[in-house]
């Protein structure tokens, strides 16, 4: 199109292009530190009820028989339904005939007993301190985790929908840069919340300014790359996802204290907030919002670093407002988010978009966030998720050129869904299958975040590419807010969580094969005349001149 003409002349690629994607991923890697740090800070240590004979110190030293620690145990804790120690209920009095051999099981089973009403004592040999240990999370409480969570996504769902049109209002450099400054102080202020509400009205507040982090990156280096090199660059900063969350597992098992991991993800923000104010205005933004004159400066800006003099003299004013004359039209008349349900085109695309969105968030913050869950050392599930993440974004540039979109997408959903639905008939005690499934399906929804982050803004015009961006996002986020919830089910219907799980992303991908387009080798439309050549013959014909035209340097 259009912008993709005047985008080559400045240098499509260049230095630019390597310093934008290197300063974009800096504040792209500490996105999963913010979303997953839940996983270490909230995690659910061991934990019994709080008895005088086991934890006073007094009681102790007046016990006329100085008994061993676990047959005080065993007169204090009744057994659970595993046979350990129960982790919410106690004796209202000492059941010593316990420790008489010849005591059966129906003689204790009949002793009252009483919800921990002075407490919990925690196991705190794998962690210092977590929220869940120093407020409480637990037994009654122990649902307070995951609507937690789920106001977190809720901050994320409303900053996905307020940042998306406030990107096109304001410009994407902007908001970049305070959504930084805002993500830095509300998660830096959590270490002095005095309390679990206190905690996650911060911990939304960094959500709001994450989504706006999420969206302008993305958008950012989208409009800055050209054709042949957008699905590359959307693979790198996948990868940087992936490396984001196998570095947070390295720094959670150094950091065992929830105040101190807090902090050690959370400051490096402030510097990418300073760092970040050099980058250029999106040109093509700047353009559709009758910035013509900055819009140039910024080409021209671009050109320099990529070392094109020459083009100060060819690229003007008046090629600039040729170029891109049908495109300045067709955004001075589509700028509401209902235009992407008012033309034919643009209904279908975006009502499938929204289940794909919405099943890919669902299973997948199902899946990340309840590692414990799945295993026992959370901080090698972290790295793993993180390592087969980095592997499934990395392929998705090859399968993307061999394959197209939307096949890929919609064959590495269902193989999520399949991963989810397996692991129901896997018992609780072979946790290295189970471990597996979770691992494949985590690889999969890496090809597949990164596919759906390549084929969205491919399938909208540039003026309601951002605003469709935002839009989806804040349907996959009402997918994010759904699934901790659903798992608050999880005693009642253990069946309907991973049954929930397993279906959406398998009904998402026929959608996805029967009603959307494929794009793959097409260049961005810039109206919505331009979607109606998005057909698999154009595809084709452009793909092929993009193959013979590509460099092996980026």
């Amino acid at each position: 199109m259009a912008f993709a003409e005047l985008l080559e002349r400045a240098g499509g690629v260049g230095l630019f292009q390597t310093l934008q994607v290197f300063t974009l991923l800096l504040s792209s890697i500490f996105v999963p530190f913010q979303i997953l740090v839940d996983n270490f800070s909230a995690a659910v240590p061991s934990h019994r009820c709080w008895v005088p004979l086991l934890d006073n110190s007094t009681a102790q030293a007046s016990d006329p028989g100085a008994l061993g620690p676990e047959a005080l145990l065993a007169v204090s804790i009744p057994l659970g339904p595993n046979q350990e120690p129960h982790q919410c209920r106690r004796f209202r009095h000492p059941q010593w005939q316990l420790l008489d051999p010849n005591t059966t099981a129906t003689n204790w089973s009949e002793a009252a007993t009483e919800p921990c009403v002075d407490g919990w004592v925690y196991d705190r040999s794998t962690f210092t301190s977590t929220i869940v240990a120093e407020w409480g999370l637990v037994c009654d409480s122990q649902s307070l985790k995951p609507m937690g969570q789920a106001f977190f996504m809720a901050g994320t769902l409303l900053g996905s929908f307020t940042w998306g049109l406030l990107s096109y209002w304001f410009g994407r450099k902007p908001m970049l840069c305070w959504r930084c400054l805002q993500v830095a102080v509300a998660s830096t202020s959590t270490i002095f919340a005095p309390n679990f509400l206190i905690y996650y009205g911060l911990r939304v507040l960094s959500a709001f300014g994450l989504a706006g982090i999420v969206l302008t990156t993305t958008t950012l280096l989208v409009e800055w790359t050209t054709i042949r090199r957008r699905d590359f660059t959307m693979m790198i900063l996948g990868c940087t996802y992936s490396l984001g969350q196998m570095a947070l597992g390295g720094l959670a098992f150094t950091l065992r204290d929830w105040r101190v991991l807090q902090l050690a993800v959370s400051i490096p923000l402030f510097a990418i907030f300073l760092i970040s104010w050099w980058l250029p205005e999106s040109a093509r933004w700047l353009i559709i919002t009758g910035k013509a004159d900055r819009a140039l400066r910024e080409l021209r800006k671009v050109a320099r670093i990529n070392g094109h003099k020459e083009v100060k003299k060819t690229l003007t004013m008046e090629v600039l407002m040729s170029s891109m004359e049908e495109e300045v039209a067709s955004a001075r008349a589509h700028k509401s988010v209902l235009e992407l349900f008012r033309v034919p085109t643009l209904r279908w695309r975006s009502c499938c978009l929204c289940v794909t969105s919405f099943s890919i968030m669902f299973s997948y913050y199902g899946l990340v966030l309840d590692l414990q869950n799945l295993g026992s050392d959370i901080f090698l599930l972290q790295v793993l998720f993180g390592a087969v993440d980095f592997l499934g974004r990395a392929a998705n540039t090859f399968l993307l050129r061999f394959f197209g979109r939307r096949v890929v997408l919609a064959s590495f959903q269902t193989l999520t869904g399949l991963s989810f639905l397996a692991n129901i008939l896997v018992p609780q005690d072979f946790q290295t299958l189970r471990v597996g499934f979770a691992v494949l399906g985590k690889g999969c929804f890496g090809v597949s975040f990164t596919c759906f982050a390549v084929y969205k803004p491919e399938l909208f015009p540039t003026s309601l590419r951002m605003t469709a961006d935002g839009f989806l996002h804040s349907v996959g986020q009402l997918g994010a807010v759904m699934s901790p919830l659903i798992r608050m089910t999880r005693q009642a219907v253990p069946l309907l969580t991973p049954l929930a799980y397993g279906v959406t992303p398998i009904a998402s991908s026929l959608i996805l094969l029967l009603f959307l387009p494929e794009t793959r080798g097409l260049p961005l439309p810039d109206t919505i005349q331009d979607l109606e050549k998005q057909r698999p013959g154009a595809a084709t014909g452009n793909r092929r001149e993009a193959v013979i035209t590509e460099t092996t340097r980026f």
